[in-house]
């Protein structure tokens, strides 16, 4: 069945750019910024026009990733028929490698010109950082070593959309980064990673196939079901390492999310392949509503 009978799509179409986005995976890049913004904010250093800078270069570093993200996988066999997640947009044949290619080249672009404000503003950093983050995105799938290929996605999505992303917004704002920016991200970067974890899980069989070595593929089914629980708890040990701290209170708002997480963690005990998708939209809600209430116990507090 063609791409367009499957969707209801017309290839090339607007609507198939916007697929192609993978929309829920868009407040993964939203929401480390928010917390970034509350940790700057809680510092008495928010500054309005790089937080949006910041905010828009990191929308459009996650919709880069993601094009590149179906290209490659497309060329290297990961996404086939055998798929059990989402469309994709080059596997359904509703865009070229081409056109994906050159939608990745505009969203990187739009990033950098994000990054070129911030960097009048702040300096180097945000050059190291900007430029990271764009071979990043790329090299997860693409190049010759490509790092979710190597095991290295959960180290990636950690590290950029976690510790980097938190950080790196509160520094544009106030040219430093305040401690409680540092712990937050890790809670951050933590359930960023779970979500990871669970598509890596879901996409064990096919990625073997393709000789994509997860971490789920190299070291099995229950090493990854481990993994999700220790990032999701990890996660929830974040707000009172704030409260021990820093001496911070409000940001335990965080823990009222934590029932949020049972119904995920009883997915991810046993669930198999298609199993999972419910988990995968779960750990993404999860993720930014743990965000949204971190965020209002940093300005809180």
């Amino acid at each position: 069945m063609s791409g367009e009978a499957a969707t209801g799509l017309k290839p090339g179409s607007l609507a198939v750019w916007w697929l192609a986005c993978r929309p829920a995976t868009l407040w993964a890049a939203v929401a480390p910024v928010l917390v970034g913004v509350a940790c700057a904010s809680s510092a008495g250093g928010f500054s309005s026009g790089p937080a949006a800078a910041a905010l828009c270069g990191a929308i459009f570093i996650q919709i880069g990733t993601n094009f590149a993200n179906d290209l490659f996988d497309f060329r290297k066999g990961a996404d086939t028929s055998e798929r059990l997640g989402p469309v994709r947009a080059a596997q359904a044949g509703l865009l070229t490698v081409r056109q994906l290619a050159l939608g990745t080249a505009l969203a990187f672009g739009a990033a950098t010109l994000c990054g070129v404000y911030l960097a009048v503003i702040a300096g180097w950093p945000v050059i190291v950082v900007g430029l990271a983050s764009i071979a990043a995105g790329i090299g997860y799938t693409g190049g010759p070593r490509p790092l979710g290929y190597l095991g290295l996605g959960d180290v990636f999505v950690f590290a950029f959309f976690g510790v980097i992303a938190v950080t790196m917004t509160a520094y544009v704002q106030m040219l430093a980064v305040p401690r409680s920016a540092w712990i937050a991200s890790l809670g951050v970067g933590a359930l960023s990673t779970a979500i990871l974890v669970v598509n890596n899980l879901r996409d064990r069989p096919t990625d073997e196939v393709a000789g994509k070595k997860t971490l789920a593929v190299r070291f099995g089914e229950g090493f990854a079901r481990v993994e999700y629980f220790l990032l999701v708890a990890g996660a929830f040990l974040v707000p009172p390492a704030l409260l021990s701290v820093e001496g911070r209170l409000a940001p335990l708002l965080a823990m009222l999310c934590a029932p949020l997480a049972v119904p995920q963690l009883g997915l991810m005990k046993s669930g198999v392949g298609r199993e999972l998708n419910p988990a995968l939209g779960g750990t993404a809600r999860l993720l930014l509503i743990y965000c949204i209430l971190l965020s209002l116990g940093l300005w809180l507090s």
